[in-house]
């Protein structure tokens, strides 16, 4: 079965290494999350290396792993744009 190769799938170009894309892009970006304590919202980065306290409350964020952060239970978030 013939491939397009200018005009990939969204699907397929999102599964590809952020190199070999069509037009290069990061993996990583910039979230607003909001405390479910406080209700404050906090910008985070998305692959965050040290742990992200509310300004407020000091409830914890979220937490580092080897890539993206992981957000506490309770905590919503969606993309910034840009």
């Amino acid at each position: 079965m013939p491939v397009d190769l200018l005009h990939p799938s969204p699907v397929a170009e999102a599964s590809t290494h952020k190199l070999k894309r069509l037009v290069q892009s990061p993996n990583s970006f910039f979230m607003d999350v909001k405390c479910p304590g406080c209700f404050q919202i906090t910008t985070v980065f998305s692959h965050a290396q040290s742990v992200v306290l509310c300004g407020s409350c000091n409830v914890m964020l979220c937490q580092p792993t080897g890539g993206k952060a992981k957000l506490t239970e309770g905590c919503s978030f969606r993309k910034k744009v840009d």
